[in-house]
């Protein structure tokens, strides 16, 4: 699997509809799609922390709902999604949904999030590219896509967009927040924002703070997709299938890719072996372990948009709970209720050191649970018996 959930067996080969097609400049969401299970919030006018002065005119929310809000409007679950990720957390791969739901081993019936027993929401970020407003949407000046004119976002103005609309669904407060990785982060500033609000929470690989390890990497990423001459600036909806930045996103992503997986999985699983017959040692071969990431780079442009990527790494580089607020000890400070922290203990991106640091600032934790995998920070995603224990139980404990 990969950080948002799919499954990548069989990695050799692009598979599912339209795998042998050329690429489409954009994967995004458009107004006039099949909508999938997705439904709309109108927000209005989102204000932009990096821009006191201005705000995301006319933004939406899509949003998907599993399960029933009881009567006393305490059993509703909030599922934060990863980078790559987007509202549909649960189900099969269907119209309007690109691939099943990312994370079909934690929720569904029988499983710790079970719509029998809880009201589950998830949303596509803004910035994203599954429904909620992004640079693919229509800017309200001139109804082309927002392309290169997409402002800056961060974790702080997500939130914000999430907290309308927990007010529009008249949810009080929320029994569970979760999420991996940028879910994670998601989870904590809800943590600091709103702490009477959330009963408890649960980031799952994640970091109060970016550092600048994750920044640099993140940050090649983002000049890979920029430095695509067909990436045009971010104005490149109008290109024709195989016409689009889907190189840059492509190289972003197995950058990426390298820091889900560790170096020891990576070397067991592909040492030095060739793919196919073919000799890479100047014949045009491939090694194995190239061949894995040009999948996975083909894999993403053929549902994600690369405006999107950049803006959502970029509200990565963002995150710093603590911004503001005193450090990132001082605002978790304010959150007293139940934490489950979770970390994996080969992750190279989010190492155990970042955990460590949330686990001692959050009162609430009883210590971080470790998800045992060679993997790396996938491991909160491939090992889902350990990750099913350890939430199942903080769940039931709620």
């Amino acid at each position: 699997m990969d950080d948002d959930g799919i499954e990548t067996d069989a990695w050799a080969a692009d598979q599912g509809p339209g795998a042998g097609a050329p690429i489409p400049a954009s994967a995004a969401w458009r107004e006039g799609d099949h909508p999938g299970r997705r439904q709309f919030f109108a927000l209005g006018d989102l204000p932009l922390e990096a821009d006191p002065s201005g705000s995301l005119p006319g933004a939406t929310l899509a949003y998907e709902t599993w399960g029933e809000l009881n009567a006393a409007k305490d059993n509703a679950v909030y599922i934060a999604h990863a980078l790559t990720g987007d509202s549909h957390v649960f189900g099969p791969s269907e119209p309007g949904h690109h691939t099943g739901g990312w994370w079909n081993a934690m929720v569904g019936p029988g499983r710790p999030i079970d719509p029998s027993r809880h009201f589950i929401v998830s949303a596509n970020v803004i910035g994203g590219c599954q429904g909620s407003t992004g640079p693919a949407s229509a800017h309200p000046e001139d109804g082309r896509p927002w392309g290169g004119r997409f402002p800056y976002v961060t974790m702080r103005d997500m939130a914000r967009a999430e907290i309308a609309l927990t007010d529009y669904l008249d949810i009080p407060r929320w029994r569970l927040m979760t999420g991996p990785s940028m879910g994670g982060m998601r989870t904590l500033e809800w943590a600091a924002m709103e702490p009477d609000r959330v009963g408890a929470i649960a980031p799952v690989g994640s970091t109060g703070a970016t550092t600048a390890d994750q920044i640099a990497w993140s940050t090649s990423q983002i000049a890979a997709i920029k430095a695509d001459p067909k990436f045009r600036g971010g104005d490149y909806y109008d290109a024709a299938d195989g016409d689009g930045p889907h190189t840059g996103i492509g190289i972003a992503r197995m950058i990426a890719h390298t820091t889900y997986r560790s170096a020891g999985e990576l070397n067991s699983r592909f040492d030095r072996n060739y793919q196919g017959e073919s000799d890479p040692l100047g014949k045009g071969g491939l090694f194995a372990v190239q061949s894995y990431l040009e999948h996975h780079a083909r894999k993403l442009a053929r549902r994600f948009d690369a405006n999107t990527y950049v803006r959502l790494a970029q509200a990565i580089q963002s995150h710093d709970v603590g911004r503001g607020r005193g450090g990132v000890e001082t605002a978790l400070a304010r959150y007293t209720n139940p934490a489950l922290v979770i970390a994996i203990d080969s992750d190279r991106l989010y190492p155990m050191q970042n955990s460590q640091r949330l686990d001692a600032a959050l009162s609430g934790s009883n210590g971080i649970k470790v998800v045992h995998s060679p993997v790396g920070h996938d491991g909160f995603l491939v090992e889902a018996a350990q990750m099913i224990a350890f939430m199942d139980e903080f769940e039931r404990s709620l």
